[in-house]
């Protein structure tokens, strides 16, 4: 057999099953979704560690850098590394495969969730303060006179001021991620494909996260109150997610 006739083979094995190349995004997408539990029950167990907690917006560059220094994953998780970082990356198929199931159901509500997820992603991905505030803790350990620590320290704020996790700086990308899983559970909702539960789960996380969001931005006091709207938004992210990925792995083996 040619290589010719090969490629002939594969192209017209494609041409009967057009839609093999979304199955495959629909298990992809199942199993970056349960990842994406895993590392934010990874995220959780953290949590009770000590430094793993703390009110955002309260510690200083030098706070940071000292914190680096002791431990730089606990830096890097506490900047978001593990509840952000990791998890908007790993949503990224999860969105593109569900604006592919329901393109012809309700395009325009997926396509907009779909995009609002990839700028929310962008934008945090951006602006996030772990890596440039590790670096920046390697050359403050290393700096040789005071004038040098203070201008890393001044660095130092600025990257925190542009980047911290809820603060003015990570809103945008908070909020448009957290929008998008709001508008898409909706177009779950209307599609009939996912079950109610699916959808009303991903309305309730979206929802509960949005709040939280915006409450732990501008509104600092009462932060342990904010973190009991943050555990129900959670739970019912995580319910998403299993039961999102439950049925995109179920639309993956269709024929």
């Amino acid at each position: 057999m040619t290589v010719a006739t090969t490629t002939i083979r594969i192209n017209e094995s494609k041409l009967e099953n057009p839609n093999a190349g979304w199955l495959s995004l629909y298990r992809l997408a199942g199993a970056t979704a349960l990842l994406a539990i895993l590392v934010v029950l990874a995220d959780i167990s953290l949590t009770f560690l000590p430094g793993g907690a703390g009110q955002p917006g309260t510690m200083t560059a030098i706070d940071w850098f000292n914190l680096f220094q002791d431990n730089w994953f606990l830096g890097l998780r506490n900047l978001g590394l593990l509840p952000n970082i990791l998890t908007l990356c790993l949503l990224i198929p999860v969105f593109l495969a569900l604006y592919a199931v329901h393109r012809h159901v309700d395009q325009p509500y997926a396509a907009l969730a779909m995009i609002l997820a990839l700028l929310g992603t962008a934008i945090y991905l951006s602006n996030n303060a772990a890596f440039p505030m590790w670096a920046l803790s390697a050359k403050y350990a290393a700096a040789g006179t005071e004038a040098q620590r203070n201008l890393l320290a001044a660095a130092g704020e600025a990257i925190l001021a542009r980047g911290e996790d809820f603060t003015p700086g990570s809103f945008t990308g908070f909020l448009f991620a957290e929008v998008a899983t709001f508008v898409i559970s909706f177009v779950m909702l209307r599609g009939g494909i996912f079950s109610r539960a699916t959808a009303y789960a991903g309305i309730v996380g979206g929802l509960f996260l949005t709040v939280f969001t915006i409450w732990s931005t501008f509104i600092p006091v009462f932060f342990e109150a904010a973190l009991i709207v943050a555990m129900i938004g959670g739970l019912a992210n995580i319910v998403w997610n299993v039961l999102t990925a439950r049925r995109l792995f179920q639309l993956g083996t269709d024929k």
